[in-house]
């Protein structure tokens, strides 16, 4: 099997003209309340019970990495796609690991007679089970997406993407903070993931109105045995994987480890980190003043070589106030913390948007299951490693030019050289009809996203 990286033949919308098809404003909708749902499960807030329950760092990158590592069930599910369909798919998936959330609003009603060790197994066992139904059923999201989406509308469509889930994200994490107060007990964190499973339950509503999206009639016809090999020699798949697998291991740690951080060595309360952390998805939200509906016209590439440099700067930061050259102060980690959510998001969107674009029409779900499970495994083994790491060097302290290199600012320096060779590997890309870095980087601030 041969594939073209001829624009002509990209993935096209079911809708041939370049209108968004009608009902997708409820995609919109489950973006924010699915948002609302996965941000408390498998963002801060569950790094902190796991933290009050006792777990090391090595514990927190498993329970970090259990989401993107679980992705490879896509592999044997995207066998099911056509004979399922997109929409039943993940409607089947999300409902069931909603029912998980509500298993793990109720853990820490247990501490009267289960002691903090057998609470961290039982959330452990929900996260995994949670993990696994979504690992099978997204394989469909990707495919289901570019299905519905015209390729002229995709940039815009992950710009509005971005800006709902930044949104949920922002309400989530300020009602975490007022939920879990300074020093928050089993009763708080029952209600936080009880609020979780209800707005996934919610979710559930706009995502069975969002349209069905059809593969075309010759993929679905096909019974051609899956090429496995040939799609990842592909050669812009080949370049995009490769630039995807360097971003996994030099970002997979920094949520968790930037809470463990303020947490351990900035002596933050509960409180007062989520608060801070919604900085993250303020940053993710400017990205749509930064970008806005140009990342159609830019093209990805130069929109990642910006990005990923501006990263370098960023990760300095961490390693400068990680190595105590000053302190974490609320300014200085408010800044740091706006800049990692607006480069993470527009790095997410241009890579989407590349992936979508060299994605040839023929093989197109099983292109984007092998580039999910490849990029999750990496994304997912990251924490693991850097939690061993962290942990490995847990009493390790060394001055050198005015710099105490110790557990955190080691990791932040390891994440920084991770996002170097990202940057390096941007080169070799390769994207039909990118614009030129000469010709568009000085227009690149502002405009905001189009309705």
């Amino acid at each position: 099997m041969e594939y073209s990286s001829n624009p002509s033949e990209l993935p096209l919308s079911a809708a041939s003209k370049d209108v968004f098809p009608p009902g997708l404003h409820n995609i919109y909708l489950f973006i924010i309340f699915n948002s609302l749902s996965f941000q408390i499960v498998l963002n801060s807030p569950m790094v902190l019970y796991a933290k009050s329950l006792g777990a090391s760092a090595t514990v927190l990158g498993i329970l970090s990495g259990m989401m993107p590592l679980l992705v490879i069930f896509q592999i044997p599910a995207a066998h099911y796609l056509q004979r399922t369909g997109y929409k039943r798919f993940v409607f089947a998936g999300w409902g069931t690991r909603t029912l998980f959330i509500f298993g793990m609003a109720l853990v820490p009603l247990t501490g009267a007679f289960l002691d903090a060790t057998t609470r961290l197994a039982l959330i452990l066992t929900l996260l995994f089970c949670f993990n696994l139904a979504r690992g099978i059923t997204s394989c469909a999201w990707l495919p289901w997406i570019s299905a519905l989406i015209p390729p002229s509308l995709r940039g815009r469509y992950l710009a509005r993407d971005v800006a709902c889930q930044n949104i949920g994200g922002l309400v989530v994490f300020a009602f975490s903070a007022f939920c879990l107060g300074a020093h928050p007990g089993p009763l708080q964190f029952a209600v936080l993931f009880g609020f979780s499973a209800i707005m996934g339950g919610a979710s559930l509503n706009f995502l069975r109105q969002v349209p069905e999206g059809h593969a075309p009639a010759e993929i679905r016809a096909s019974s051609t045995a899956v090429p496995w090999r040939e799609i990842a020699k592909y050669p812009p798949f080949r370049k995009l994987v490769w630039v995807s697998l360097a971003w996994a291991v030099a970002y997979g740690g920094i949520s968790t480890f930037v809470v463990a951080y303020l947490k351990t060595e900035g002596r933050m309360v509960e409180r007062d980190i989520m608060l801070v952390m919604a900085a993250v998805f303020v940053g993710g939200l400017g990205s749509l003043s930064f970008m806005g509906a140009r990342l159609d016209r830019l093209g990805s590439k130069p929109v990642l070589t910006i990005a990923i440099g501006a990263w370098l700067l960023i990760g300095a930061g961490w390693i400068l106030m990680a190595g105590k050259f000053f302190a974490p102060g609320l300014v200085s980690v408010v800044a740091l913390l706006f800049a990692t959510g607006l480069t993470a998001a527009v790095v997410d969107m241009a890579r989407m948007r590349l992936l979508m674009a060299v994605v040839p029409r023929m093989g197109r779900d099983h292109f984007f299951a092998y580039y999910s499970v490849v990029t999750n495994l990496a994304l997912g083994l990251s924490p693991v490693f850097w939690g061993l790491f962290i942990d490995c060097f847990h009493e390790f302290h060394g001055a050198w030019h005015g710099m105490d290199w110790n557990r955190f600012s080691l990791f932040f320096l390891g994440s920084w050289i991770g996002f170097a060779i990202t940057l390096l590997l941007t080169r070799w890309l390769v994207e039909p009809h990118a614009a030129s870095m000469d010709e568009h980087v000085p227009r690149i601030p502002a405009q905001s996203v189009d309705g």
